[in-house]
């Protein structure tokens, strides 16, 4: 039987390279986001390529619906849409607060819902990896709404992995600090930025897409089978110990 992954939020930095390591390990592959043409620019013709925004229920659910047109059954899940909204709470827009929480808990709480659901209709276990942040576990200043964000992600994981067990239906997550990739590319603008960035971590640097990857793709693997509601910390510290002051 083949193997069958669903990657939303495919044309991310974290998305692209996950993509490619499950493709390496001979996964078939389910790809989304929101824009045909990124997709299309991104894979070429490869992979079943779904545009949908995962956000809303239906179009969730509108991403299943197609992957059983095509006889697919995904049972596995990398859910990582998300986006990044920095600020004080104070001068925080309502429009960026919502389209935070939107892009970071609601689109994980309606995919896992959908990918939980076609598991349970088909009578088979999965498992699912989404994606957290070291802003939720530790106070950042003007992390705020992501922080909050994904701090109710970490939450969705214990909860659903309760609720999912008896199915056989395991759900974890990855909580990574500050990567390259283009969500930082902001944050990392400059040089003088880049070495304030890499000097926050215990161990100093600045995290990459592919060490990120490789840990979900081995939560999502049966070297994992008796892991689930767990939020797996790949931050270099920074949540749990503080740097070494010179």
């Amino acid at each position: 039987m083949p193997k069958i992954a669903l990657v939303t939020g495919a044309t991310g930095g974290l998305g692209q390279a996950i993509a490619h390591q499950l493709n390496d390990e001979d996964w078939l592959l389910v790809v989304t986001s929101r824009d045909q043409e990124k997709l299309t620019q991104t894979y070429g013709t490869q992979h079943l390529q779904i545009v949908a925004d995962c956000s809303t229920y239906q179009g969730a659910r509108d991403i299943f619906e197609a992957t059983r047109a095509a006889g697919l059954t995904p049972t596995a899940l990398a859910h990582c849409v998300g986006n990044v909204r920095l600020g004080a709470l104070h001068r925080m827009s309502e429009k960026d607060f919502n389209e935070c929480l939107s892009a970071n808990l609601i689109s994980a709480f309606h995919t896992l819902a959908a990918f939980i659901g076609q598991l349970r209709e088909a009578d088979t276990p999965g498992s699912a990896v989404l994606v957290s942040s070291a802003a939720a576990r530790i106070g950042t200043p003007n992390h705020e709404a992501v922080s909050a964000a994904k701090a109710g992600l970490e939450g969705l994981v214990r909860g659903s992995a309760a609720t999912a067990a008896t199915a056989g239906i395991r759900v974890n997550a990855v909580a990574p600090g500050i990567m390259d990739s283009p969500a930082a590319n902001k944050v990392l603008a400059s040089a003088n930025a880049r070495i304030a960035a890499a000097n926050q971590y215990p161990l100093p640097g600045i995290g990459n897409t592919k060490e990120v990857a490789d840990l979900m793709c081995w939560l999502l693997s049966e070297n994992a089978a008796r892991v689930t509601g767990q939020t797996w910390a790949i931050d270099a510290g920074f949540s749990v110990i503080r740097p070494l002051v010179r």
